[in-house]
């Protein structure tokens, strides 16, 4: 009878384990499904900024964004991998959207535009990289290695949006 209880409780604690790692394993997916698309969005959004960006510190910010988001894509379809998840190939229709309408901007518009969107955008990624980042596993190590560049970026819109 204390053998069967014994292998009872044995199992049904396995059985939570395995539910939390479960659990926790979806979150790391989700957060790396979003952050591959974001940086997707991000790596399109700085080409569109050298491209209808009026102002010089536009279009080198856009540089730095799609050098940036394009290095640490290759770091999160890397952690995906590691997950052993199929990662999105491009933007959510969200980002797609809000391309399509930066894309029909121009001149002074656009840099004003771009400038907020990127430091509302920045700050949101910011608290979602800083959560995942306690995670400990390839998510959360992808994560917090983000960070200080995410900042740099969030800095770098900040002042692009004040110098207007």
């Amino acid at each position: 009878m204390n053998r069967m209880l014994v292998s009872l409780v044995t199992a049904t604690l396995m059985a939570i384990s395995i539910a939390n790692a479960s659990a926790k394993d979806k979150q790391s997916e989700t957060f790396l499904k979003k952050a591959i698309e974001g940086n997707f969005a991000e790596v399109s959004m700085g080409e569109l900024a050298q491209q209808d960006g009026q102002s010089d510190a536009v279009k080198s910010f856009g540089r730095m964004l799609s050098t940036d988001h394009a290095a640490a894509n290759q770091k999160a379809l890397d952690a995906a991998q590691g997950l052993g998840m199929n990662p999105p190939s491009g933007p959510n229709a969200k980002q797609k959207a809000d391309l399509d309408k930066m894309s029909k901007m121009s001149g002074a518009g656009f840099d004003k535009m771009f400038a907020a969107h990127m430091v509302a955008d920045h700050q949101k990624d910011i608290a979602e990289y800083k959560k995942a980042s306690k995670s400990k596993d390839v998510a959360g190590e992808y994560a917090s290695g983000q960070i200080d560049t995410l900042q740099k970026h969030l800095d770098t819109a900040k002042s692009l949006k004040a110098g207007q």
